[in-house]
């Protein structure tokens, strides 16, 4: 599977597996070019073939929405919409707090929001 923790500036990928039930930071592509971003996704996508996407969705800690939690709803949608696989939301409230010493911030949090996953689905 493949996971995104969406930005309007950055959005980071990673990649996940279900036999070995593990996670791991793959890239960050940059975010602000529509059609860029789409296009770096879908080679994403193409190259690895995933059967599952996951998309990480903001709340604060007391699971109120969150500025981005519309756009990252959104971006979910889209996802779906565009490459035809199921893409599962996660909350990721913690996820950019855990890896912040990370040279990768936005990867690491996609590593983590698929791992939140992994750990609590039959995936």
């Amino acid at each position: 599977m493949l996971g995104f923790d969406f930005g309007t500036r950055r959005i980071g990928v990673a990649i996940g597996n279900a036999v070995t039930r593990a996670a791991r930071p793959l890239q960050t592509i940059n975010a602000s070019d529509s059609d860029v971003r789409w296009s770096e996704i879908g080679a994403i996508i193409e190259h690895w073939a995933p059967s599952q996407l996951v998309v990480g969705i903001p709340r604060h800690p007391d699971g109120a929405a969150h500025a981005l939690t519309a756009r990252c709803e959104r971006f979910a949608r889209q996802l779906e919409g565009r490459f035809r696989l199921p893409v599962a939301q996660v909350d990721e409230r913690y996820s950019s707090a855990v890896v912040e010493h990370t040279d990768d911030v936005d990867a690491a949090a996609a590593a983590v929001i698929v791992q939140q996953w992994l750990d609590s689905s039959d995936a």
